[in-house]
């Protein structure tokens, strides 16, 4: 009988099924080789070239290299604090630099892993992190320091500062808590200590210290930031009785560690979280190098205006004639040298108004550096000359808290920007009226008036003053210097039934107009009731008649912006609240018109044209005004719609 084993049948089905793997091989091979590329798409090629632990929860290209380096890519997901270790002592016989970059990926990758374990651990990870990024950019070796053209440097940048957001503990509010003392790093301790004393303002004035980048913003058109070093910071002040909310200051805090990674764990002293003022500080020193400074100028400001009493403040001050109790506001604390910039609004507005402007011109660093600025704030129901009355109190009273003895210069260089109403206040700063006004309403002196001591002396203070100073150059916005076409006898009888004029003005003994009404001149269409500041934007007010014929005192200097509703021809336009007619004026510097609605505050144009001018008053020059027209359209010789804008 013949053997089965060996038939050959039997052979060939043996053979074949030896061979029928390494055929499938052969010919998946055909398909596929074992190196290879496959074509992607510009934004998937650009994706797998920038993956790293912040915007994919993955380690970067370069970092998984240096694991590669040590065949430690297993290693990591199965023990990533033993894999951090190795490579921490590696690093201290070998000073590439790479190897710290990969340490800081690979202790922020292990903070997430910690933090979503809800280990306490994660926030010295994440210390742990920013500890070697700032050690690959800054740290002493043998090799130099990355360039800026390498992707490395930038990420770095973005680990430390990320990093040092997450490496603190947060309050409830999400203000960190900083505090001094060791940190147990994985090396061995790190002992944290604060200073402060790199701060402009005392640190116990500040209540708390929120990561600007735990937010985003709505409603200004940019986030205006600098690149750099550095946890971006929203400082919060104390409350008190007319910030009930408390204030904000923009902060950089900076974390300053050993130059070597050896000297981890085994200094004393170790690091120091240093705070510095973004207004003042842009950069700091690092063993000899200039390291900018991250700042964020445009969170803290949105994160305060956050607040819907603060936007409606205005409108109830127009309506009720509540109580300014604060009319001038600092938004930074003074600082010697820099010079005031300070912001009038208009009718039925407040400060907030102001908000895009403001955070445009403080990204410049020129402006940044030179000025400050300030918030006038106001009834602005009551009289015109009452309310400029206020103000050039207001500022003088100012100027004499902050600078006594009248040695700082920068005080004596003010610039004054008005809107709407707040540009006609804004010009009673800077006339000499004589008795002009006065007797503009009246044919006899002040001495002669049947009234008494107080109600002669408001007259004088309203009516009979000197100009400041210190003010020598003013800014007028979308302002009414003839009267408001929208101030119509109707309009004006309305808004007497709506509003509450000021207390301290109707029931005082210095009551003005009550008292005098029958000794002055005034137009029939006012009656015989106390004026409203509508009434003082009036074309037929005597007074506005007068002041427009003022001119600026010697030494100051003035501008216009003038706003023009697209399509309209500019001599006869209007911006829906006042004409170019009113709003133009001789003897100023320069005329700007700016293609938009009255609140032209915020428009790009306008803040272009604010800024050179500020440019100027220091003395740089930069290019002329934007003049950028719209697409153009017949002119328009009827009146416009009702404007849905503010009021002048």
């Amino acid at each position: 009988m013949k053997d089965k084993t060996t038939s050959p049948h039997r052979v060939s089905l043996l053979i074949f099924r030896c061979l029928a793997p390494l055929l499938l091989l052969g010919l998946l091979a055909g398909c596929a080789t074992p190196i290879g590329v496959s074509r992607v798409s510009a934004e998937k090629s650009y994706r797998l070239s920038s993956d790293n632990p912040l915007n994919q929860g993955v380690l970067s290209n370069s970092a998984k290299a240096v694991l590669q380096r040590y065949n430690l890519e297993e290693t990591f997901h199965n023990d990533p604090q033993g894999t951090i270790r190795f490579l921490h002592e590696t690093a201290i016989k070998d000073d590439r630099r790479d190897i710290l970059f990969a340490l800081a990926e690979l202790s922020y990758l292990d903070g997430e892993r910690l933090l979503f374990n809800l280990s306490l651990q994660a926030y010295d990870s994440f210390l742990q992190s920013a500890v070697y990024a700032y050690l690959y950019l800054l740290g002493d070796g043998t090799e130099p320091p990355p360039t800026a053209y390498d992707t490395r440097f930038r990420e770095a940048c973005e680990l430390y500062n990320r990093a040092l957001g997450r490496a603190f503990p947060a309050k409830k509010d999400g203000a960190l808590e900083f505090r001094s003392g060791p940190r147990k790093l994985m090396m061995g301790d790190l002992n944290m200590t604060l200073k402060p004393e790199t701060l402009a303002w005392k640190l116990e004035n500040i209540e708390g210290f929120i990561p600007a980048d735990d937010y985003e913003i709505r409603g200004l058109a940019v986030r205006n930031r600098t690149p750099g070093l550095g946890l971006p910071l929203i400082a919060l002040t104390p409350k008190m009785a007319d910030m009930p909310k408390g204030g904000v200051l923009p902060v950089t805090a900076f974390l300053r560690v050993p130059a070597k990674v050896k000297e981890l764990g085994r200094s004393t002293e170790s690091a120091t979280l240093e705070f510095y003022s973004a207004y003042d500080d842009t950069e700091v020193k690092v063993n000899g190098r200039s390291v900018p400074l991250e700042t964020d100028f445009t969170t803290p400001l949105a994160y305060r205006l956050d607040d819907r009493d603060i936007w409606a403040l205005g409108r109830k001050h127009f309506l009720t004639g509540l109580k300014v109790t604060r009319p001038m506001i600092l938004i930074q604390p003074y600082e010697r040298g820099r010079i005031p910039v300070v912001f009038v609004h208009g009718t039925a507005s407040s400060p907030v108004w102001w908000a895009e402007m403001l955070n445009t011109l403080r990204a410049d660093p020129v402006i940044r550096k030179r000025y400050q600025f300030w918030f006038f704030q106001y009834n602005s129901n009551n009289l015109i000359v009452a309310s400029a009355a206020q103000l050039r109190k207001t500022l003088s009273d100012t100027v004499g808290k902050l600078d006594p003895t009248g040695q700082d210069p920068a005080l004596k260089q003010m610039v004054v920007i008005g809107h709407s109403q707040g540009g006609l206040l804004t010009k009673m700063t800077a006339v000499a009226p004589g008795d002009n006004l006065w007797k503009s309403i009246s044919d006899k002196s002040i001495d002669e008036l049947d009234a008494d001591v107080e109600t002669k002396d408001l007259a004088r203070r309203m009516l009979l003053f000197e100009p400041l100073p210190f003010v020598t150059r003013v800014v007028f916005i979308s302002t009414p210097h003839r009267g408001s076409f929208l101030t119509k006898q109707w309009v004006r009888n309305l808004i007497r039934g709506v509003v509450t004029l000021p207390i301290d003005l109707v029931f005082s003994p210095a009551n003005f107009f009550d008292k005098l009404s029958t000794q002055l001149k005034l137009p029939a269409s006012m009656g015989k009731r106390v004026p409203t500041s509508i009434d003082g934007m009036s074309a037929d007010n005597p007074l506005l008649q007068s002041l427009v014929k003022l001119p600026l005192r010697p030494g100051v200097t003035g501008h216009s912006i003038v706003a023009v509703l697209p399509g309209m021809a500019i001599e006869t336009g209007n911006d829906g609240v006042v004409e170019y007619k009113s709003a133009h004026i001789d003897g100023v510097a320069s005329e700007f018109i700016v293609r938009s609605g009255h609140s032209c505050q915020g428009h790009p144009f306008t803040i272009e044209e604010v800024r050179r001018i500020l440019m100027e008053h220091v003395g740089v020059q930069v290019a002329g005004p934007v003049q950028a027209e719209p697409p153009q359209e017949p002119p328009i010789s009827a009146p416009p719609a009702p404007s849905t804008d503010r009021g002048p």
